[in-house]
């Protein structure tokens, strides 16, 4: 399949492509580090952080609220969402002179009143292959599909199934919290490596279009080239971005999907493209260390493209990826509401704090002289965690 030079083929017209609420707001209550946490999506959402500070526990807890959408909770469902599986008590917070709560709450918020919340339940000691459904409720402003209380519901005797993935044959398939639920349940994490993004290691979890782990790249990208209706526009911003065009290629052999001579860099640029202009692509998708492998020019400039990206291809995608590099903040364009970045540190007690930075007067006047990326570094963008209650996310920056 070549797909070298510029071109500029005819193209049919688009399709109507479905669209969906977007998710506004994650809650995660008892989460691996994340003790108590609110945090208010946009759609591209960045968060900064040094490593361990539970950047990547936040994707993880929604990967959880996406199995937990789909019905079950268990190594098989959270594994293909990208989520590393582990023992109950790797899961429950954990922190000196604090008492393991006994389950995990986490909870979504789409637009019109729609929001999906459950609380699971795992034993420490013997723990079962399944997690339990505590409660379970999902609503919209046309009111409450699911109530599911701590005393059990007579219409699903099954504590580890969820009612709510049973509920959804009988909803309106227009409804918001339709959307809502079925937005959680096609969410993934990415993480690409360079085996599997030059096709020479079969990718574990394969999806459209393409795997967690980058396989199906090349064939993503030809795939993405047919797409009806996308604008010459944007695939030229990919190969403006991407000038190694003529060195990707597809053969009719596995192993020889990319060349290996091709740079991890450029492998990268291309799958983040795949996956924020595809439209088979999920409604809400992760990428954890996205600026793995990336110079930091490079990765302002893929961060200043991957707005206008996602709304090409759909009105509702969002994104949300994990970054130390603070040459990502040169490519955010923080004036666009719908661009969001959140510091991410430890409080005093251990527990992952969440804050979304945005720009006073006085960091709008120091942009003009800094880049975002030199007032982090001077200290001006640092997280300033509130333990209180972890509600602290949307304060601004000074």
């Amino acid at each position: 399949l070549a797909i070298a030079g510029r071109r500029k083929e005819t193209r049919e017209a688009s399709p109507k492509w479905p669209d969906a609420n977007m998710i506004r707001n994650i809650r995660v209550e008892g989460f691996k580090s994340i003790a108590s946490q609110a945090v208010d999506l946009g759609r591209v959402n960045c968060f900064i952080g040094a490593n361990g500070v539970g950047k990547s526990n936040l994707l993880e807890a929604i990967g959880i609220l996406g199995a937990a959408a789909s019905g079950s909770v268990d190594d098989e469902a959270i594994v293909r969402r990208g989520v590393r599986a582990g023992l109950p008590r790797l899961y429950k917070t954990a922190f000196k002179d604090e008492r393991i709560r006994p389950h995990i709450t986490l909870e979504a918020t789409g637009e019109a009143g729609s929001t999906y919340r459950v609380s699971l339940l795992n034993p420490l000691e013997n723990p079962n292959p399944a997690w339990s459904f505590k409660t379970e409720s999902l609503a919209d402003d046309s009111g409450g599909f699911v109530s599911r209380g701590v005393r059990g519901d007579k219409e699903n005797l099954l504590e580890t199934a969820g009612l709510a993935a049973l509920k959804l044959v009988e909803m309106p398939a227009d409804g918001a919290a339709t959307r809502l639920l079925q937005t959680l349940q096609d969410y993934a994490i990415y993480c690409p490596n360079t085996p599997s993004l030059r096709g020479t290691v079969q990718d574990g979890q394969m999806r459209p279009p393409v795997g967690l782990s980058g396989g199906r790249l090349a064939e993503g990208f030809q795939d993405l080239r047919k797409t009806r209706g996308l604008n010459d526009d944007h695939l030229d911003s990919v190969f403006e971005l991407i000038d190694w065009a003529s060195d990707i290629g597809a053969t009719e052999e596995a192993r020889s999907l990319l060349s290996p001579s091709v740079p991890r860099s450029k492998n990268v640029l291309l799958f983040s493209a795949v996956l924020c202009l595809s439209p088979s692509s999920p409604r809400l998708f992760a990428v954890d260390n996205l600026d793995q492998a990336l110079n930091p020019r490079l990765m302002a400039r893929l961060a200043s493209r991957l707005a206008g990206w996602l709304k090409a291809a759909s009105s509702s995608r969002q994104l949300l990826f994990t970054a130390h590099n603070p040459a990502v903040l040169d490519g955010l364009d923080l004036a666009d509401d719908e661009v969001r970045l959140f510091a991410v540190e430890r409080n005093s007690d251990g527990h992952s704090c969440v804050r979304r930075v945005t720009l006073s007067d006085d960091l709008l006047k120091l942009n003009k002289e800094y880049p975002l990326s030199r007032l982090w570094m001077m200290g001006h963008l640092e997280a300033a965690c509130v333990a209180a209650d972890g509600g602290a996310n949307s304060e601004t920056a000074s």
